[in-house]
C-alpha cells in the first residue's frame, strides 16, 4: 500500500496494489475512488464500533485501486506499521483505516479515568499492518521515563503503551493547577503518541481578532466594531 499526503491540502491519496486489502471506518470521507467498482464492498459495523464511531458502515478496499480521502480542516493523517507484538492502546475516534489482517481488542479503562474523560474503552492492535490515525495538527511521538512523569492534556492523548502507569492529575504550582485542563500522568517506557493542534480558545481568537488592546477598543470606542479590524 502506497499513502501520499500533500502538504496542507486537506486530503491524502492511496493506491493499493494487488492483494493490497483496507477497512475504511469512515466511508463518506472517501470523495474519490478509481478502479473496479466490485472492488469496494460495504459492510456494517459490530455493535461496539457503531457506539464508538456512531457509524453504521465501514468499507472494504480491495486492489489494484486509488482512492482519495477527505479530511477535517486542521487535521492530518498518519500511516503507522502496527507490528504483531505492538502494545499501544488508541482511541478509537482517531483510527480511520486498518489494513486486511490486523485484529483488535478493546480494553477496559479504569472508572475513575472514563467518568472523568469519557473514554470507557481503548483498542489494542495487532499487526503486522497499516493503522490510519487522524489527529488535529500533526502526530508526536514522545518516550515515556520509567520515574520522570509526562503530563499530556486528556483531550490531546492518542495513543500509550498498555504497561504505562497512567493517572489524571494537574501539575505546576496552585495557580497553574487551578487554570488548566485535567491533564494524563504518564510513566513507563516505550512512546506515547499525542495531536498537536492547538486547544487554547483565547490564543485563537487572539490570533483571528487582532489581539488584547484591539479586543478593548473595539467594546470601548463608539463603532469600534465597525472601525477597528
Amino acid at each position: 500500500m502506497k499513502l501520499t499526503v500533500p502538504a496542507q491540502t486537506g486530503h491524502v491519496h492511496i493506491a493499493l496494489e494487488e492483494n493490497d486489502k483496507l477497512h475504511v471506518l469512515h466511508p463518506k470521507s472517501i470523495i474519490a475512488y478509481q478502479g473496479a467498482p466490485q472492488s469496494r464492498e460495504d459492510r456494517l459495523m459490530d455493535i461496539a464500533g457503531m457506539y464508538r464511531k456512531k457509524r453504521l458502515v465501514r468499507s472494504l478496499l480491495s486492489g489494484p485501486a486509488e482512492f482519495i480521502l477527505g479530511l477535517p480542516a486542521g487535521c492530518s493523517l498518519e500511516a503507522m506499521e502496527i507490528d504483531k507484538g505492538s502494545n499501544l492502546l488508541f482511541d478509537f475516534r482517531h483510527v480511520i483505516f486498518f489494513s486486511e489482517g490486523m485484529t483488535s481488542k478493546s480494553v477496559v479503562q479504569k472508572l475513575k479515568n472514563a467518568w472523568i474523560t469519557k473514554e470507557f474503552i481503548r483498542m489494542r492492535f495487532s499487526g503486522p499492518g497499516t493503522l490510519g490515525i487522524v489527529t488535529a495538527g500533526d502526530v508526536k511521538a514522545i518516550q515515556l521515563h520509567p520515574t520522570r512523569p509526562l503530563f499530556v492534556e486528556t483531550g490531546a492523548l492518542v495513543a500509550y503503551p498498555e504497561t504505562a502507569s497512567i493517572q489524571l492529575s494537574v501539575y505546576g504550582n496552585k495557580l497553574a493547577s487551578q487554570h488548566m485542563n485535567v491533564q494524563w500522568e504518564l510513566r513507563g517506557t516505550g512512546p506515547v503518541l499525542i495531536q498537536t493542534g492547538s486547544r487554547d480558545a483565547d490564543l485563537e481568537e487572539q490570533l483571528q481578532n487582532g489581539g488584547f488592546i484591539k479586543r478593548i477598543l473595539r467594546e470601548v470606542l463608539p463603532f469600534g466594531g465597525i472601525y477597528i479590524k
